[in-house]
């Protein structure tokens, strides 16, 4: 058990190094998620039909596709050798949570009573603006939760991109079994830092939640 312990102790700086990776392309990874999200929404919500097909097609496509094969048909298919392993990374995580991300918020603002948007514009405010002031605003309260459990689903799938060798905290691990052997130890530490991190970001959920709550009373 002190082996464990003073090998953990001594590995930790380079897992860490990892971890650090792993965050980065998760934030980015959800920063285009959320642009892709946007541009999908409006067209799902759209009064065109063609629009409309065209989003459902993306995200029955995307949420069919399993993230593994999804980095796999993206990387050695179309962006290898010209992006940077990191950016692939961030593209891949994109574009998959992007899907997602276009579903919660069609959710959050079909939440929305459409009878506010029908008052809104007897008054003389036009759709963008009604959006812009009345839907929006109340319909991003009902999405922060959701949008913070995609985000905690994204920052563990970063695990699957070590698949293409994208040097994440999983893939810092597997380097140092290669050189060590000792898969138990190594993949141990790397579920023991998930978990702390996720844990907390849990938390910081839960907590936004209760406060969003709270507030709407």
């Amino acid at each position: 058990m002190a082996d464990y312990f003073s090998n953990f102790v001594e590995y930790f700086p380079r897992l860490m190094e990892g971890l650090k990776l792993t965050i980065i392309i998760a934030i980015f990874g959800i920063l285009l998620a959320v642009a892709l999200g946007i541009i999908l929404c409006i067209f799902s919500i759209s009064n065109s039909r063609i629009l409309q097909k065209i989003a459902s097609v993306y995200i029955t496509i995307i949420r069919g596709i399993p993230l593994m094969i999804l980095a796999l048909f993206l990387y050695f298919g179309v962006i290898k050798n010209s992006l940077t392993l990191v950016l692939a990374a961030i593209i891949i995580l994109g574009i998959n949570a992007s899907a997602y991300m276009a579903e919660i918020f069609r959710a959050g603002i079909q939440a929305i009573d459409y009878g506010q948007m029908e008052a809104a514009r007897s008054l003389g405010l036009s759709y963008f603006q009604t959006m812009r002031k009345i839907v929006l605003p109340q319909a991003v309260k009902i999405m922060i939760p959701s949008l913070m459990n995609q985000f905690i689903s994204s920052l563990k799938d970063t695990a699957i991109l070590s698949a293409i060798s994208v040097n994440e905290l999983t893939m810092t691990a597997k380097t140092i079994i290669a050189r060590n052997y000792k898969a138990f130890e190594l993949y141990s530490y790397a579920a023991i830092i998930y978990i702390v991190l996720i844990t907390a970001l849990t938390w910081l959920s839960k907590k936004v939640e209760r406060r969003l709550s709270y507030d709407k009373r």
